[in-house]
């Protein structure tokens, strides 16, 4: 934005720039891989083929890329804490900014609250007699106090990390993910050691539904390179590399997913991928012949849990932040700890969110998995027609990174960006013969969020246009409406 007034610019100076590029990159990466790798590799194969499964990971990692493409020019134009909060209200105003920032936040924190889940799942296959007194029993799982509060104490530790300060997250956060890097490499040794190309048949199965099913979940899995977006205030270095990493993570990312999928093919033969409950672990085991290697597989699922869970919980709490201090969501959202400078209150709001969500049990990883997506997918989509507007209607505006060129090839990026989205997007409503099967509570949960989004969106003052001091424009009719 080119004007601020005293309590905006006051947010650029509430950060502490702390994140180096190795941190901004492992950040993006690290959300990007989270538990699923380890306990649906085997779906996804069964569903698609080995071939297919990766052939879809190749779409949808397409897809990402020209979205990323996309991020990259906004977050080096606009490198402010809040990424999309930022774009949009310049490109459309208050009200779409809104709804795809309060879209892209939902989608964050089920990713949150699916890792809460995902951490006594699989701590039961390191220790399995850690179920005791059961709770209740939601769609046919039993809930445990035992395994429930694994995955409470795991929230509020990764709460209490986050609060003390961004550079504490991002330290844990290359750490893990250097040992995710050493578990993709030992995977790939032991594909070509003791993996046989034989079990890798069949190579394709399920036809399109197989293949749209498993491109269906590549939006929930991929999202996290725009959190490197959302701490964009606490990253020092030029808002040009910025973007470049956005890209280079979903690169990164692609590659891990086809290394996991081709290895995990070649360990187990197809007809015995069901018969395995975390199936990237054992495909390990039977490749060295030692339930040791297994485990260190585990352990890289518990240190994508982590990652994963670490980076979304720093992503979604600076979003509610931009959207408190703007004006659209209560005000609560926007305190930053005296000491630490960290969104405290946003940070406490979904990490109790995450305490809750183990005691729905583990089937809620597929109700939250599936609801998350459909949001996420909304608010790239409305990045990219953002973009759209913004070349169209301000040219001449500052943009480190420029990409496509100055002529008509950034206008395609973000015209085939746009399309995309929206086509994945009809992919989950059940319109076409293809489409993916959500469950009703996905549905419920996803039409809940957005109805609270809704509701925060006709409570905003009217009369507010897009551009660069659409946020001032808010924030001062905000302020008038309180003191009258």
């Amino acid at each position: 934005m080119t004007q601020h007034n005293t309590e905006i610019e006051d947010r650029g100076n509430g950060f502490v720039r702390s994140l180096g590029t190795v941190d901004a990159l492992f950040i993006g990466f690290g959300a990007m891989i989270g538990f699923g790798w380890v306990v649906l590799t085997g779906e996804w194969i069964n569903g698609a083929g080995t071939l297919g499964a990766v052939l879809a990971f190749v779409v949808g990692g397409i897809i990402m890329c020209f979205v990323g493409t996309v991020y990259s020019e906004m977050v080096a134009a606009m490198p402010h804490a809040g990424g999309e909060h930022n774009y949009l209200i310049r490109a459309m105003g208050p009200r779409v900014s809104l709804f795809g920032s309060w879209a892209i936040a939902g989608g964050y924190i089920s990713v949150v609250m699916f890792e809460a889940v995902a951490v006594p799942k699989t701590a039961v296959y390191l220790f399995p007699d850690l179920e005791h007194i059961k709770l209740w029993t939601i769609a046919d799982s039993d809930v445990y106090l035992t395994w429930a509060l694994v995955g409470t104490v795991s929230a509020i530790i990764i709460a209490f990390i986050n609060i003390r300060g961004v550079r504490i997250a991002s330290l844990v956060q290359t750490f893990v993910v250097s040992f995710l890097l050493i578990v993709g490499l030992l995977l790939l040794t032991g594909g070509f050691v003791g993996g046989d190309l034989d079990n890798a048949e069949p190579l394709f199965t399920g036809g399109a539904t197989g293949f749209i099913g498993v491109m269906a979940v590549v939006p929930f899995l991929f999202v996290g390179f725009d959190v490197i977006p959302q701490s964009a205030e606490e990253v020092n270095i030029p808002p040009r590399k910025i973007g470049k990493l956005v890209v280079i993570s979903v690169v990164m990312a692609v590659a891990f997913y086809i290394i996991v999928i081709g290895m995990t093919s070649v360990a187990i033969p197809a007809d015995k991928l069901g018969s395995h409950d975390l199936v990237t672990a054992d495909a390990l085991s039977n490749m060295f012949n030692s339930t040791f290697w297994g485990k260190l597989v585990i352990a890289g699922g518990l240190a994508g849990i982590i990652t994963s869970w670490n980076a979304f919980l720093m992503g979604s709490s600076r979003l509610m932040w931009a959207m408190a201090n703007a004006g659209m969501i209560p005000r609560w959202f926007g305190k930053l700890h005296p000491r630490y400078r960290t969104p405290v209150n946003a940070i406490i709001f979904i990490g109790v969110l995450s305490a809750l969500a183990p005691f729905l049990g583990a089937e809620a990883l597929n109700w939250i998995s599936d609801a998350g997506s459909p949001a996420i997918v909304i608010a790239y989509f409305l990045v990219s027609v953002g973009f759209l507007v913004l070349r169209r209607r301000e040219p001449g505006m500052e943009r480190p990174l420029r990409v496509g060129g100055s002529g008509n090839g950034g206008m395609a990026i973000g015209a085939i960006s746009s399309v995309l989205t929206l086509i994945l997007f009809i992919l989950y409503l059940p319109i076409t013969p293809f489409s993916a099967e959500l469950d009703w509570k996905s549905w419920a949960m996803f039409g809940a969020w957005l109805a609270v989004g809704i509701y925060f969106m006709f409570r905003l003052p009217t009369g507010i246009k897009a551009g660069p001091d659409a946020e001032n424009e808010l924030l001062a009719k905000v302020k008038s409406m309180r003191t009258k």
